[in-house]
C-alpha cells in the first residue's frame, strides 16, 4: 500500500478539527478518492500524484490530508513538534503502507544562503527517511524542487545524503518533473504507481525488480529534457533520472537510493530487507506471550528459516543452494537473563540479498 501525505489549508478544514489533525482516504481506484468528501479540502497536487499512481499500475493508495494554517507550517525547522506529531503515530499504525509520497512539499520555495539551496520543507523529508527508518518496512519516494537543477541539484542531494547518513537507504529521488501536455508536476505519483506494478506483477516477492526500465503512463515529456550521455552523471549522484526513450515513451532510468552506504545502493536491495525483517517479525510476533527457554529459541530459529528458505526460492537472496548463504541465530548467548526477564526474544539473522555485494546482519528484538 502507499501512503500520500497531503495538506488541507485551514479555509478546508472540517467541523472540529484543529491544526495538525489529518483527514484521510483508503482507495482502491481513482473513484474511490473523487467521490470521497474529504477530497474537495485535500491539495491538488497530492490528488493529481493519486491519479498518476492509478494510472501507472498502482493498485491501494492511502491518502492522508494534513490540517495546516499556512504553507509556513511545512517550511518550520522542527515540523514534529508541531503539525506532524498526530500523523506519524498515524502511521506507525498503518503497519501495511510500504512507500510514502509528499508530492506538495516540492512546490515549496527554494532560496539560498551562501550560495546554497535550501530547500523549503527539506526538514520534512528527514523526518520522513527517519520514520522510514524507524518503521524499516517502508520506503520514501522524493520529489525534487521545481526549480533547482545542475550543480545546485547535485549539491544538495549531497548535503541531502549527508545530513541522513543513517537513514538515507530507505528513500530515492526522481528528477526531472513530468509533463503531460502542458501540465508540468512532480513525478513521485506516477514513480509509486511504477513501484506497484512492479510488486504486482509477481505478487508474492515483487520486490526484487527494481523499479527502473519503465514506461511513464499519462507522461508526454520531461520538463527537463536528460541526454543519455549524462544520465550516468545523475545516477552517479543518487539522482535517478527521468529519460525520454525513442520509439518508447518516457522511462525511469536508474533505481538508487540516496544511501552513502554501497549495501543499500539499489531500490531492491533495500525493500528486500524491508520486507525480511517485516515478514520474520509478523512470523514471530505470538513470541511475547511464551516463556522464555531454549525449546522456544529453536522454534523461533526453525520458523524464520523456513522463512528465508521460501524467500531464497523466489529469488530474493543469494546463494547456490538453500542455506549456503543465510543464518539464524537466537541461543543463550543472545538471550542472557536479563533479556529473558524483560520478556524479549533477541534472534541474530545474517543473509546477503540480490543485487548487495556484502552480507548484512539484523539484530531482532522480538517483544519491544
Amino acid at each position: 500500500m502507499t501512503g500520500f501525505l497531503g495538506v488541507v489549508m485551514q479555509q478546508g478544514w472540517p467541523p472540529g478539527v484543529q491544526r495538525g489533525d489529518y483527514v484521510e482516504i483508503r482507495a482502491e481506484s481513482l473513484g474511490d478518492v473523487i467521490h470521497h468528501r474529504a477530497a474537495r479540502v485535500i491539495d491538488k497536487a497530492t490528488l493529481r500524484a493519486v491519479q498518476q499512481f492509478f494510472d501507472n499500475g498502482g493498485r491501494v493508495a492511502h491518502v492522508f490530508g494534513i490540517c495546516i494554517e499556512s504553507e509556513q507550517d511545512l517550511l518550520k525547522a522542527d515540523p514534529f513538534s508541531v503539525v506532524f506529531h498526530l500523523l506519524i503515530d498515524r502511521l506507525r499504525a498503518s503497519e501495511d503502507i510500504n512507500i510514502l509520497a509528499m508530492p506538495v512539499l516540492a512546490y515549496l520555495p527554494v532560496t539560498y544562503e551562501k550560495g546554497e539551496a535550501v530547500v523549503g520543507g527539506q526538514a520534512i523529508i528527514d523526518l520522513l527517511l527517519d520514520h522510514c527508518q524507524e518503521m524499516s518496512n517502508r520506503f520514501l519516494i522524493i520529489d525534487p524542487p521545481r526549480d533547482l537543477h545542475e550543480g545546485a541539484l547535485f549539491a544538495w542531494v549531497h548535503r541531502l545524503r549527508e545530513r541522513n547518513r543513517s537513514s538515507a537507504a530507505f528513500g530515492a529521488l526522481y528528477y526531472p518533473w513530468i509533463m503531460n501536455g502542458d501540465a508540468v508536476f512532480p513525478p513521485s505519483g506516477c514513480v509509486a504507481g511504477v513501484y506497484a506494478q512492479v510488486e504486482s506483477d509477481e505478487p508474492s516477492f515483487g520486490v526484487r525488480h527494481p523499479p527502473a526500465n519503465r514506461v511513464l503512463k499519462g507522461v508526454t515529456h520531461p520538463a527537463v529534457e536528460i541526454s543519455w550521455r549524462d544520465s550516468d552523471s545523475y545516477i552517479d549522484a543518487h539522482i535517478n533520472p527521468i529519460l525520454t526513450q525513442p520509439a518508447r515513451g518516457v522511462v525511469i532510468w536508474g533505481a538508487r537510493t540516496l544511501s552513502l552506504d554501497e549495501r543499500w545502493m539499489h531500490v531492491n536491495s533495500r525493500r528486500i530487507m524491508n520486507l525480511v525483517t517485516e515478514q520474520l517479525r509478523r512470523d514471530s510476533e505470538w513470541v511475547v506471550f511464551e516463556n522464555q527457554r531454549p525449546e522456544l529459541w529453536e522454534i523461533v530459529k526453525r520458523t524464520a528459516t523456513n522463512r528465508l528458505d521460501t524467500m531464497w526460492a523466489a529469488g530474493l537472496l543469494t546463494g547456490g543452494h538453500a542455506r549456503e548463504e543465510y543464518l539464524v541465530e537466537c541461543d543463550g548467548q543472545l538471550n542472557p537473563v536479563e533479556v529473558r526477564d524483560a520478556g524479549q526474544v533477541n534472534v541474530r539473522v545474517t543473509l546477503r540479498p540480490i543485487s548487495t555485494a556484502e552480507f548484512i546482519v539484523v539484530d531482532l528484538r522480538l517483544g519491544q
